[in-house]
């Protein structure tokens, strides 16, 4: 039998404890990590100091206006990090198989698909899981996969991107993009139109574009897009999901993009550690059911 290295003042820190010191760290403030952890701060800068002196290093400058680690800390920190994440892991498996997902899924969705892809999957999401609330995050995708490394997240529904070490992807399915045009626009009364044909010096742009969509389509509120193109003219490219939700806009058409449109790959991410690997894949044969169902959508192996 292996015997444990860990010295009496270590084994002595609780998960709690560890879980004061990353508060601190990810709030720079002891201030503001109390309230967040509840717990006074004098408390929290007590526990602090009891992880430190357990581990014989100091992990924060103190004085300053924001509290930052010192150079060994950070390393420290990332370890601390670790732990934490494990005993999540450790939690969920224990609770794996009783209820899916452990009864929870946190799912991340970027701003430009989640308004026009969970309408569809919030009725069939408790038929397939019950007992499961769905927690849904947006955002954009690549700050959503950073979360999902992190284990702030389960699962994430994106564009195709580089897999991150640790994490598993299954493509899902092809959404092509339209054009969104103002009504009065030249093409605007066409109901397909060539790329060719938009001027690229016509087209509103907004801060993040998809990976792979040549800068033409954004992780943005297309909602807020297509009140620029009503206000501004031009055109922008959206996906075929928001057709019915944009065209109802005053002042703004959508016309089909003609040959072979252009669009996106939406897959699904997850950690290569999670213990819901059945459940996810379920969730998957869901997704790739619904967007059989959804007009323009093409499943992709």
């Amino acid at each position: 039998m292996q015997h444990s290295m860990i010295s009496t003042a270590l084994a002595a820190v609780s998960l709690r404890d560890l879980a004061l010191v990353q508060a601190v760290h990810r709030h720079g403030s002891f201030n503001s990590a109390a309230r967040a952890m509840h717990i006074s701060p004098s408390g929290l800068s007590h526990q602090v100091q009891k992880v430190e002196q357990a581990l014989g290093a100091p992990l924060f400058e103190r004085g300053g206006r924001k509290v930052v680690p010192t150079a060994g800390g950070q390393r420290l920190l990332e370890r601390i990090d670790a732990v934490l994440a494990a005993a999540e892991l450790l939690q969920q498996a224990a609770r794996a198989g009783a209820v899916a997902f452990g009864g929870e899924l946190r799912l991340g969705v970027p701003a430009s698909l989640g308004p026009y892809l969970l309408p569809h999957l919030i009725a069939p999401f408790p038929q397939h899981f019950p007992g499961v609330r769905l927690g849904i995050s947006e955002g954009k995708p690549r700050g959503l996969l950073r979360r999902l490394h992190e284990a702030e997240l389960d699962a994430v529904l994106a564009p195709l991107a580089p897999l991150a070490s640790g994490i598993a992807m299954q493509p899902l399915f092809f959404e092509p993009w339209e054009a969104m045009l103002r009504a009065d626009h030249p093409l605007a009364g066409r109901r397909s139109v060539a790329l060719e044909q938009l001027e690229a010096t016509d087209a509103i742009l907004m801060a993040e574009s998809h990976a792979g969509g040549d800068g033409h389509v954004q992780d943005v509120s297309l909602e807020s897009l297509a009140a620029l193109v009503s206000l501004r003219g031009g055109h922008a490219l959206v996906p075929a999901l928001a057709h019915e939700r944009l065209a109802s806009k005053p002042d703004i058409v959508l016309a089909k993009i003609k040959g072979q449109a252009p669009g996106r790959e939406i897959a699904l991410y997850w950690r290569e550690a999670t213990p819901w690997g059945a459940d996810l894949a379920a969730f998957g044969k869901l997704l790739r059911a619904l967007a059989k169902q959804l007009p323009g959508l093409k499943l992709v192996s």
